[in-house]
């Protein structure tokens, strides 16, 4: 299995900093994981009586005719991290303009982790810049490209 990431908290985040975090699971939803069936959507992790839990992500099940009738893939699911870092981060996402959010899930030694990253949202206009920057920087290294091949 190779790391699942959110591409889109790249584009619509400023990264500030990332944490890795175990993650409570199910028997079925490690198999889903472990084959990539993992959506992170409008995923973010709240703190709330000193434990963090990731929402908005959804694990379907492995099998749908094998899963239990009460099955929900978008359920809370509680992260395992250290109390200074819950503290830390509970501390930091009340500072408006912060927010928790999932990265990437990925497998290390045998286990499923998740890498969290506290972040800042990007405005639209930010975004729009960012674009017009790689655009340009692309264009350039074309450029380069077809000189120095000439």
């Amino acid at each position: 299995m190779t790391a699942i990431e959110n591409k889109k908290a790249y584009h619509n985040y400023q990264i500030l900093e990332k944490f890795e975090a175990g993650i409570e699971l199910k028997g079925t939803e490690v198999k889903s994981i472990k084959n990539g069936r993992v959506s992170f959507g409008e995923g973010f992790v709240e703190i709330r009586n000193q434990e963090a839990w990731l929402k908005g992500v959804n694990i379907p099940p492995f099998q749908i005719q094998n899963a239990p009738k009460n099955y929900d893939p978008l359920r809370q699911r509680k992260l395992l991290l250290h109390k200074k870092e819950i503290n830390y981060l509970a501390s930091k996402s009340k500072i408006k303009g912060l927010t928790i959010i999932p990265l990437k899930i990925y497998l290390k030694r045998g286990k499923i982790k998740i890498e969290i990253a506290l972040a800042k949202g990007k405005r639209k206009y930010q975004r729009k810049d960012e674009i017009k920057k790689r655009e340009i920087e692309r264009e350039i290294r074309e450029a380069l490209k077809k000189r120095l091949s000439s």
